[in-house]
């Protein structure tokens, strides 16, 4: 199954990663009566959050590395809206052209194009929805230490400061680097614990969220069960958004916003509230 994802925890526990709620009670039924053939202990399904920044940092930080002799000066700020899902859709990338790209983000989002054009990396994962821009002026080795730079980045959006979620919609700018000029003083070890402590204190000034995934949920039936939708909805801090009847049955469409650590048990409870006369669909909407 190309869908599920397992990782080991240092503490030994498996975790097991899948589409949905009812994606992982099959996989699990499959692993406890088909593989195992032991029984499981499981804990209740988790959600994967995110976090992000809602302002820009009041200051701007400043990070030593270990020996002293090297330090960066950084901020955080958040990404305009529909920046993240223009990169979640590829519309901007790490592979394009960075004069294009940064064109695109000039004329879409405002950025200053030479900020724009100095993008040094995208993360996690190196493509993920967070950039690092290079708006220094001027700084001497300053392309020797970018792969450590980008390595301390890559790590510190793949694990945030809040809830060590994966980073989201950031984008961190360095002011300023003072480099030794020895090379065996700007090494990796240096520079890497140095930049994710210092994208850290970014964060924290910039005012950090979390940010829960909302399912957009579908849900058919007929006019009389309309309200018991409603209840179990405002139960689980869901919002309708639109009604609407389908054209010549009594069959009505209700679209509501879900968070999906409420949805647990949602279709259970739902049938129950209406008869059985409700049908819901759920897919992931946004953050």
């Amino acid at each position: 199954d190309p869908m599920v994802q397992c990782i080991i925890e240092e503490s030994g526990e498996h975790i097991i990663a899948g589409a949905g709620e009812l994606h992982l009670e099959i996989c699990l039924k499959d692993l406890e009566e088909d593989h195992a053939c032991i029984p499981l202990k499981k804990s209740d399904p988790v959600v994967s959050y995110r976090e992000t920044v809602s302002e820009e940092s009041d200051q701007t930080c400043l990070s030593k590395s270990p020996n002293k002799h090297n330090r960066l000066f950084m901020k955080a700020c958040p990404m305009p809206d529909g920046l993240p899902e223009d990169i979640d859709k590829g519309e901007v990338n790490p592979r394009d052209d960075f004069k294009v790209r940064g064109r695109f983000l000039a004329d879409k989002y405002d950025y200053d194009v030479t900020e724009a054009r100095k993008i040094w990396s995208f993360g996690p994962d190196g493509t993920g929805p967070n950039l690092l821009m290079d708006c220094t002026k001027g700084v001497q080795y300053l392309n020797e230490i970018k792969d450590s730079v980008v390595a301390g980045f890559q790590w510190a959006t793949k694990e945030g400061v809040l809830a060590e979620e994966n980073l989201r919609g950031v984008r961190f700018n360095i002011y300023d680097v003072t480099l030794h000029a020895d090379a065996i003083h700007r090494g990796g070890g240096q520079i890497i614990p140095t930049a994710r402590r210092c994208l850290y204190a970014c964060m924290l000034t910039a005012q950090p969220r979390i940010m829960e995934p909302v399912y957009l949920c579908e849900i058919q039936c007929p006019e009389v069960a309309v309200g018991g939708i409603y209840g179990v909805l405002n139960r689980r801090r869901g919002h309708v958004f639109e009604e609407m009847q389908v054209a010549g049955t009594p069959m009505f469409v209700v679209k509501a916003y879900l968070p999906v650590n409420e949805s647990f048990g949602f279709t259970a409870d739902l049938r129950s509230n209406t008869g059985g006369q409700a049908f819901p669909q759920c897919v992931f909407d946004h953050w």
